[in-house]
């Protein structure tokens, strides 16, 4: 695993968090469908992909918080695991992105 394959699954997580957020603020929104996001792993990195969910044909919104809360949860949890992986790549590789703040 390289520092690319970590930068791509926090950039795919980004999409996918952001995603979530608009599913998320648009609860109250009458007629809303929410976007699907799903993570696809490549050779040497990850996406995002992403499409409108099936519309069930409510009037209200279809946005599932059952679903969205935990997914938030889960991606929190992979940026913190990509973070942890970029910093010991830095350790091991003479570090690599010394940031100062």
């Amino acid at each position: 695993m390289s520092i690319s394959t970590n930068v791509s699954s926090l950039q795919a997580n980004q999409l996918f968090m952001n995603a979530n957020a608009n599913n998320i603020a648009n609860v109250n929104t009458d007629g809303f469908i929410p976007t699907d996001t799903r993570m696809v792993d490549e050779k040497t990195s990850v996406r995002a992909q992403t499409r409108l969910a099936d519309d069930t044909g409510s009037p209200k919104s279809q946005t599932d918080l059952a679903k969205e809360i935990p997914d938030q949860i889960v991606i929190g949890g992979v940026a913190e695991a990509n973070v942890a992986a970029i910093k010991t790549q830095d350790e091991m590789f003479g570090s690599l992105l010394d940031i100062k703040a």
